[in-house]
């Protein structure tokens, strides 16, 4: 017996042998035609009429074993044109068959649409992009943030490792706040819609106009070195034939179904659509000069509406949202095809916060400000995207036009007191307020290949951008609170004052060219790329001031939300007249003009290594006119003019341990450009008389740059990560305290430091569950986190210095640590209804809001932490339906003075602001025509 089956064994392994010999090999790599035949990972390759199969590995890589004969190979992805190709093979031979696939479309005789996805917004392929890259760049796709419950961009780039985001702030980038970041959209150098912001915020971005994400931490010629947190790049999504319908309904515990109070104005059909503006602009009769006019009973009523004090108690319904979405592609005779694709978004949302509102005198331990803070904010926002794209074997051409509008219609009541006045705690100051904002944003991209290999290539674009930000008649009420409904008040002081704040980008216009050239063999090709872009940025800002002014003494009482009937009647009988009382100050314009230069080198070092090395040069001219707060209106405007030119240096390289694995390294010099309102010579005043204040003698921040990091990619759908890094910021920009007059009101600042020095680690996974056990192969876990130190150093013999506390501390705005983490489950109840259910949070440390002096330790920014879930499921072919559950911690937010004082902090709490979001509920269903 045991002769027999070593016998069977023997015959069974020669057989093996022998049908293994008379077998043939079909092998190749699949590329993407419309990334410049990158690799195309988890592709299918399949024999017609058999059940032999394969699918590419991450590298674009397969390969099938089938017995001799003629057969056809089918290659497809989905989203893609499939091809058939015959191929003979013959035992013991291998046959190589690379091919290029092509996203899908349909010819203008085709009477079926099909729907295509692109494939670079799906995750694996984006973490096979992350894989080949020699710059540290991370990416999130439309596919992940639709996952995750993505409804906006901000909120996607908060699931990336060592970014967090920061209510009303945006979002910090390896702890570095707005100011040590930037942002491009396709490429292009974009600027912000508020002077408060150094990008714009992105959570005005919907998700549906949003292919790509990419996240920069690392510094490249080709993009703007102004950055040293990370430089966002958007990519608007690309046409694909889809014609799509979202509507959203939400609910926030505490903010909405319950009382809510609107200016008058707001509450309108037109309000609703937050299209007030017009209605609260300056009125013509104070013209385009202030001149201190005095209004007349009759040009008031002109000039204002009759209840333009009023507000009205209301109820805030469910926040709702709409969007549209529909695209097309044609493919055309030649290998030509032509896409477009409109998009259009409008969502509305009722906030409603509560808490309190302090400020403390400098040096002396008290409150200046001692308040009860209640807004009522009501907020829209509608974008629009047009796109067009032509593209034939050599030539991609683009057209993109994107508009954004954002509004808020504010109410908010401060209940307490100002001025150290502790003994007078019943003080109320009601603020009405309107802001607009606008972005329009214009481009034509297109790249063409010089050579028909495509070894020469450029690629050049342009974008115009207009800007517009507006607080039209922010007025504020003051008086002493007498019951729920009414306020007893006089005239004169800071009662009943009016401001008008308009930033108007003129023009806005940045452009790019470049010249790529592709040598060596076709297994590693180099690159060398040599380019142009610039900026030309040109914006003034106009703040005037206006005061209810008394001719006759006059003390009363009256209903606070219709306190314009009394106001009128004193208007029309003359106790009471509006005057303007802007200064000099009034105007301010900026210029900045900025041209770089580049060249940027890639290589290849045998099988292993990848360098990119280049250089960047960038010549900026920044001139800002402006006058001081005593000269006339007419008189010449002052100048101050800062030049530079920037030499700014980078190296990355990547080497590839094995197939899965690599290490990373770069060295870079960078910069930082302030903030608009950083820079500018503009007092901004707030109705409890605290203040932000430029500083236009503020300088760039030096960067220098370097991070270290390794990854391992077990598979398409894995990742760990651990990195490094560090940087040198001589002249970091912060924000500080200036000291004023006893109680005179908190005045916000900001100065150059002298140098900090950063560094930190940084740890990404993504891993499958199944390593665990086979029960959780449908769970996916992920984890990032970046652990970070700060060093600032403090020259207090330097002016502007003397004030703060110690020659060391932390760097303003930057957090110690930050973790994000989310566990995915995916599901099928069945062939058609496909579920994803995931549980994200995010959490990051304590940072200083703002620096500390005079003995008063800093002002910290608590640490906060959001959980939420999302449930998204696609019912069938047409219909998908998305449920989150945002912020289930729903955890204060806070700012509180530190424990270190050096001075005898007399009050009971070191709280200064504090809030609670609620809980948010939202449902979205879509379908697909």
């Amino acid at each position: 017996m045991k002769f027999n089956l070593k016998f069977l064994f023997i015959t069974l392994f020669i057989c093996t042998i022998s049908v293994a010999q008379n077998k043939g090999t079909i092998s190749g790599v699949l590329t993407d035609k419309e990334t410049n035949n990158e690799a195309l990972p988890f592709a299918n390759i399949l024999i017609k009429g058999t059940n032999i199969s394969a699918n590419t590995d991450i590298d674009g890589k397969y390969s099938l074993s089938v017995n001799p004969g003629d057969y056809t190979i089918i290659f497809s992805f989905v989203g893609y044109e499939s091809v058939e190709k015959p191929v003979t093979v013959k035992a013991g031979e291998t046959i190589t068959i690379n091919q290029a696939l092509s996203a899908g479309g349909y010819t203008l005789k085709d009477v079926v649409v099909k729907s295509a996805s692109v494939n670079r917004e799906k995750e694996t392929a984006l973490l096979l992009e992350q894989k080949n890259a020699v710059t540290i760049k991370q990416s999130i796709g439309a596919q992940e943030m639709s996952r995750k419950g993505v409804s906006d961009v901000e909120d996607g780039l908060t699931k990336v490792t060592g970014i967090t985001k920061v209510d009303g702030r945006g979002l910090f980038i390896r702890g570095l706040e707005d100011r040590y970041n930037n942002l491009l959209v396709n490429e292009l150098q974009t600027p912000s819609n508020s002077p408060f912001k150094k990008i714009i915020p992105l959570d005005l971005f919907p998700t549906d106009i949003v292919g790509v994400l990419n996240i920069y931490k690392t510094f490249n010629p080709n993009i703007s070195g102004d950055f040293a947190g990370g430089t966002v790049n958007i990519e608007t999504t690309q046409p694909k034939n889809i014609t799509k319908i979202n509507v959203g309904f939400g609910y926030t515990t505490n903010n909405n179904l319950k009382n809510f109070l609107l200016s008058d104005d707001a509450d309108s059909t037109e309000g609703t659509f937050g299209l007030i503006g017009k209605d609260r602009e300056l009125p013509g009769v104070f013209g385009s000069v202030p001149s201190g006019k005095k209004l007349s009973p009759d040009e008031y009523h002109n000039a204002y509406d009759d209840k333009n004090w009023d507000v009205n108690e209301t109820s805030s319904p469910l926040n709702s949202s709409i969007g549209f979405l529909h695209s097309q592609k044609f493919n055309l005779e030649k290998e030509r095809n032509f896409s477009y694709i409109m998009s259009f978004n409008f969502d509305n949302k009722y906030v409603f916060r509560e808490g309190v509102d302090r400020t403390f005198n400098l040096a002396q331990g008290n409150y200046d400000n001692n308040l009860f803070n209640t807004q009522y904010s009501y907020q829209t926002t509608f974008s629009g995207l047009a796109g067009l794209k032509y593209k034939t074997n050599r030539l991609n051409l683009n057209f993109t036009s994107l508009f954004i509008q954002a509004t808020e219609s504010l109410i908010q009541d401060q209940l307490g007191y100002t001025n150290s006045l502790a003994n007078v705690n019943n003080n109320l100051i009601r603020g009405n307020q309107f802001e607009e904002s606008r972005y329009w944003n214009t481009q034509l991209f297109g790249d063409y290949k010089l050579t028909e290999d495509g070894k020469q290539t450029i690629k050049a674009g342009g974008s115009y951008v207009k800007t517009g930000f507006q607080q039209p008649d922010r007025k504020f009420i003051t008086g002493q609170k007498v019951s729920d409904t009414e306020i007893n008040m006089s005239y004169g002081g800071n009662n009943l004052n009016r401001q008008y704040l308009d930033v108007n980008g003129n023009f806005y216009f940045s452009a790019l060219a470049e010249y790529n050239l592709k040598f060596g063999n076709k297994e590693k090709q180099n690159n060398l790329s040599v380019g142009y872009n610039n900026f030309l940025n040109d914006m003034q800002s106009s703040y005037r001031f206006f005061s209810g002014r008394r001719n006759i003494e006059k003390n009363y009482t009256a209903d606070l939300n219709t306190i314009s009937i009394p106001i009128n009647d004193d208007i029309d009988n003359g106790i009471l007249y509006v005057q303007e009382e802007s200064n000099g100050d009034y105007k301010v314009k900026l210029n900045q003009f900025v041209n770089a230069g580049y060249f940027n080198l890639f290589w290849t070092f045998g099988e292993k290594w990848d360098l990119n090395a280049g250089l960047r040069a960038e010549n900026s001219t920044r001139e800002i006119k402006y006058r001081n707060q005593g000269d006339p209106f007419g008189s010449a405007y002052l100048k101050k003019t800062d030049e530079s030119l920037d030499i700014l240096p980078s190296i990355n390289t990547k080497y590839a341990v094995n197939e899965n694995s690599n290490l990373r390294a770069s060295l870079s010099k960078t910069i930082t450009r302030p903030v608009a309102m950083e820079l500018l010579p503009i007092n901004y005043i707030n109705p409890d008389a605290t203040s932000v204040s430029g500083n236009s003698n503020l300088l760039n921040s030096n960067n220098y740059n370097a991070d270290f990091k390794y990854e391992l990619f077990p598979n398409s759908k894995e990742l760990f990560a651990i990195g490094a890094f560090g940087k040198l910021i001589e002249d970091p920009i912060e924000r500080v305290f200036k000291p004023t007059a006893n109680s005179g009101g908190q005045i916000t600042t900001f100065k150059n430091s002298e140098q900090a020095v950063i560094y930190g680690a940084e740890i990404e996974m993504i891993l499958t569950l199944n390593r665990i056990s086979e029960s959780l192969s449908n769970f996916t876990f992920g984890f990032n986190t970046s652990l970070m130190n700060t060093d600032v150093k403090i020259d207090l013999t330097k002016q502007g210095n003397e004030l703060e506390n110690s020659k060391k501390r932390k760097l303003q705005g930057a957090s110690n640590w930050m973790i994000n983490t989310d566990l995915k489950y995916e599901f099928t109840l069945n062939k058609e209804w496909k579920n994803t259910m995931t549980l994200v949070y995010n959490v990051y440390g304590d940072r200083i809001f703002a620096v500390g002096s005079s003995g008063m330790d800093h002002i910290y920014e608590k640490s906060f932490s959001k959980l939420d879930f999302v449930w998204s499921s696609t019912l069938s072919k047409n219909i998908d339906l998305k449920f989150a559950a945002e912020n289930l911690l729903n955890p204060y937010y806070r700012k509180e003075l530190g424990k270190n004082s050096t001075i005898d902090i007399t009050e009971d709490s070191l709280v200064l602001r504090e809030y609670k979001k609620g809980i948010g509920f939202s449902v979205n269903i879509g379908y697909t025509f």
